[in-house]
């Protein structure tokens, strides 16, 4: 069976309460050996960072979520250098940009509210990028309906940090201007989705080897699961899709993907 790997879950997500040793080997027997739990704040870096030393192959991204940040303090880079120093971390994360979610697009949201959201979100952003560039590590990103700001603000950065544009749902443009930066986009089982016509287009286009899988468990469960829980087990069945979709076997897949992981996530052992 081929090795893959996951490279984005939230093992720490009530989701998966009381469920996350069974989880993981369920994912060990489908041939999912290694899992990166992901950090949307210092309690849930910490958390990821825990799971990491129970489990053999879990791995540990610290970092705070664009749509969290309002309640990030003024500098989290303190705290998250120390977080960054332990040996199972891989990566700073997951940060970046959303302005998916602005407060205007809520009832009594204001535009005002929106800049201060955005100043945030920028501020917290550059501060990881930061500590990434200071700890050799490379960062998780969170994009969504922000990706020219998103670049912009990794473009200083080119060189020392790069980016898993993870969950990459852009055109085939974008994912040329990802790597570009020296970044990689990783994809997830949306698209295996009806829907996702554009997302396989992309996929398409984008070059065997220079691109990730994931799941976002315990979000985006791929075709036949749609709908129901997610968990790192179904990088098997979005392997399938994408060795299909690439015209390639599984295995030169697996060899691929695992190695642009190891790559990129460079305490991933």
């Amino acid at each position: 069976m081929p090795d893959f790997f996951d490279t984005h879950a939230h093992l720490d997500f009530p989701d998966f309460a009381g469920d996350v040793p069974q989880l993981v080997e369920r994912a060990n027997a489908a041939g999912i050996t290694r899992i990166i739990s992901i950090g949307t704040d210092l309690e849930s870096s910490a958390k990821a960072i825990a799971f990491s030393e129970q489990f053999e192959g879990v791995y540990a991204a610290v970092g705070w979520h664009p749509n969290d940040v309002l309640a990030a303090p003024d500098d989290i880079r303190p705290q998250l250098r120390e977080l960054a120093k332990h040996p199972k971390v891989v990566a700073i994360g997951e940060t970046g940009l959303d302005y998916y979610r602005l407060p205007s697009h809520k009832d009594g949201g204001t535009l005002e509210q929106d800049d201060i959201f955005k100043r945030k979100q920028a501020q917290i952003f550059q501060q990881q990028l930061e500590v990434a560039a200071e700890a050799g590590l490379n960062c998780v990103i969170h994009q969504r309906s922000a990706f020219a700001d998103t670049v912009a603000m990794m473009e200083p950065f080119v060189g020392r940090v790069r980016g898993q544009f993870h969950c990459f749902v852009d055109g085939v443009a974008e994912m040329q201007r990802v790597l570009q930066l020296g970044s990689v986009p990783s994809f997830t089982g949306i698209l295996t989705f009806k829907n996702g016509r554009n997302i396989r287009d992309t996929l398409a286009a984008t070059p065997l080897g220079k691109f990730m899988l994931e799941t976002d468990s315990p979000f985006l469960a791929p075709v036949p699961y749609r709908g129901k829980r997610c968990e790192p087990a179904y990088v098997k069945e979005l392997s399938e899709a994408v060795a299909q979709l690439k015209g390639c076997s599984v295995e030169e897949l697996s060899a691929a993907t695992c190695a642009m992981a190891r790559e990129f996530f460079p305490k991933l052992k």
